[in-house]
């Protein structure tokens, strides 16, 4: 006989309750980055948390930074996704021109080609408020696609863009490295 709550003895109605809900909360498979990438989550298999950071700018909070990978183990040339929560209202116009700022400043890209890249990013960032979060997703080609929770926002096919995108805060140049640290883990 299979005990439910339904099943079980008046007095342990509770505790059988109890006993089921953690049963089942234990043989069911869960993923908190599905629930935490939403959408973006399909395109990182077996999606785990690798690590997280507060960006913050002279003593102002930025945003909260996570990173998923597959097994929760990154690298740079598999997918991953990068999901930041803002913590102040920005202008999507303004989230692309800071973007190609920090781009400019790892150096290796034309003019032409930033620009290119600031006209894509502004056709796709919305603006943001106080708590809503953007993840870009580089996948397994090597472009970047980009989700508000479930929506998906647009996607950068070219491969440079998505290492000089995410170099922002995952690469050896950025310029936040303790941030950098607490995403991928000091040794990295």
């Amino acid at each position: 006989m299979i005990l439910t709550p339904n099943t079980m003895p008046r007095r342990g109605k509770t505790i059988g309750a109890l006993l089921l809900g953690l049963f089942l909360t234990l043989s069911l498979p869960t993923s908190s980055a599905l629930a935490d990438l939403g959408a973006a989550a399909r395109s990182v298999p077996s999606a785990q948390l690798v690590g997280k950071g507060r960006m913050t700018y002279l003593g102002f909070k930025v945003f909260d930074a996570e990173l998923y990978a597959p097994r929760g183990t990154y690298s740079a040339s598999s997918p991953f996704a990068l999901k930041l929560t803002y913590l102040r209202n920005f202008k999507g116009d303004a989230i692309a021109e800071s973007s190609v700022k920090e781009m400019r400043r790892q150096g290796g890209v034309s003019k032409g080609q930033l620009a290119s890249w600031e006209k894509q990013m502004q056709a796709i960032f919305p603006n943001v408020s106080k708590g809503q979060s953007i993840t870009g997703v580089r996948t397994s080609g090597g472009s970047t696609v980009f989700y508000i929770g479930n929506r998906k926002l647009g996607t950068i096919s070219d491969p440079a863009f998505t290492r000089k995108f995410f170099a922002i805060w995952l690469g050896n140049n950025t310029r936040n490295p303790q941030l950098r640290a607490r995403l991928v883990g000091a040794g990295s």
